[in-house]
């Protein structure tokens, strides 16, 4: 049982005491439990001697015996505080001796009182836009560039922004090659921005059989340290220029992306897109009320949940730095207030959703699944990841939980519609 304990805000510190004898009784439980189906030379199942059982595993059986003593003496004072933890305890055996008394210490947090809120209070906007048929215009123009197909040019054609130009370069720092900056017959898409900024500007305007010079500095950001930020040269000879030609736009082109006319798949466009508008006017809500429930409810929060999102973003942070470079320095102050901002969010959003009844379907995860996977090459991977990771399962049921609680939230508040732009509308609408 405990022996002292010690509760500053939401922290607990316990110390407990556990008799020597108590401890051997369960253990010699726990290894008449194992003898029943252990197997051991010169013994039947079942019929192990105890002396012979301590003699093998009692060591083992001790910790075990530990572990069940001070998880009941937990719950049985969880229960009598009414209190709901916030992550698992810390435990401190600081070893011990078989045979001899166990003391420890525990500490953990406490989940806050949830103070509630008023959501017939808070206000958030509604922002619609009005469909532009540019844009049913532009999917269109994609649709046929998606299958479009590259047709050599002759000798005369002048490269143009969009055309395929078949290159052999080869990259200079001074007058020394570096490596990796070299390649032959690579296919570039002029205008994709897939090369250094500059470079495809400067293959634009040039015939096949030229050969020539492109200059341009590597980005202060660039990946790789050696070229980051200096002058670079590269040695560049056309072979030929691609240019899209595009179909025409038929009931035909519409038929071979599955609808029977192009009105019929103009009709498809304008649902998609009016979608589209409809989700990003709920996050832009959902934004917006995250915000305001971040500044409005006052609660204290659990140490222990504040430093475990904040290890997580910086794990997150150097896995990011070790892939892409040192793109953002690391600060610590800020990052713990956005840490804390995450955690109290987290609460809010779980207590306000576990009092309201929310619940995540077997549907609302089959559909988040089928969505994540639609998005790769291979679906079949992403359904093979989540039946064999529950922690995955679990992390996407709390996420789609903390939206459906977000959600039905929105049906409570104060809602002002405001017409604005479509760019307007998605730039203010990216997941906070």
């Amino acid at each position: 049982m405990f022996t002292k304990e010690k509760i500053k805000d939401l922290h607990y510190t316990l110390s407990g005491k556990i008799s020597a004898d108590e401890v051997q009784k369960i253990a010699d439980e726990i290894l008449l439990e194992y003898g029943k189906t252990a197997k051991m030379p010169g013994f039947r199942p079942g019929h192990i001697p105890l002396t012979i059982l301590r003699q093998k595993h009692n060591a083992s059986a001790w910790g075990d015996a530990i572990d069940r003593v001070i998880n009941q003496d937990l719950q049985n004072y969880v229960n009598d505080k009414k209190l709901r933890l916030a992550a698992q305890p810390h435990v401190d055996l600081s070893g011990f001796t078989i045979g001899k008394d166990v003391e420890y210490t525990m500490d953990f947090d406490k989940l806050p009182e949830f103070p509630g809120v008023d959501l017939e209070k808070i206000t958030v906007t509604k922002k619609t836009t009005k469909l532009d048929e540019k844009e049913v215009e532009t999917a269109l123009n994609n649709i046929r560039k998606s299958r479009s197909t590259a047709e050599k040019q002759d000798d005369k054609y002048a490269a143009a922004d969009g055309d395929v130009a078949v290159i052999d370069f080869t990259g200079f720092i001074g007058k020394d090659a570096f490596e990796g900056g070299a390649a032959k017959k690579h296919h570039l898409i002029l205008g994709s921005g897939s090369f250094i900024p500059g470079f495809e500007d400067q293959i634009i305007g040039h015939k096949s059989g030229d050969e020539f010079d492109v200059n341009v500095t590597f980005p202060k950001e660039y990946h790789a340290e050696n070229l980051a930020g200096k002058k670079a040269r590269f040695a560049v000879k056309i072979h030929e220029i691609r240019k899209h030609i595009l179909p025409e736009l038929n009931d035909d082109l519409a038929k071979s992306v599955g609808h029977e006319s192009v009105e019929k798949l103009k009709e498809y466009i304008r649902t998609i897109i009016t979608n589209q508008y409809t989700e990003a006017a709920q996050q832009s809500m959902r934004n917006e009320l995250l915000d305001q429930l971040a500044d409005k409810v006052k609660m204290e929060l659990p140490e222990s949940l504040v430093n475990q999102e904040l290890s997580m973003a910086k794990s997150e942070h150097e896995q990011h730095e070790h892939e892409h470079g040192h793109e953002h320095k690391w600060d610590e102050k800020q990052e713990k207030k956005d840490a804390e901002r995450r955690v109290k969010l987290g609460l809010i959003l779980a207590e306000w959703g576990t009092q309201n009844k929310v619940e995540v379907t077997r549907d609302d995860l089959q559909n988040a699944i089928w969505n994540e996977a639609s998005r790769y090459p291979d679906p079949k991977q992403v359904f093979e990841f989540y039946n064999k990771n529950q922690n995955a399962v679990a992390m996407l049921r709390g996420m789609i939980f903390e939206r459906k609680s977000l959600d039905a939230m929105l049906t409570h508040v104060k809602q002002k519609e405001k017409s604005v732009p479509a760019e307007e509308l998605f730039k203010q609408a990216s997941v906070k």
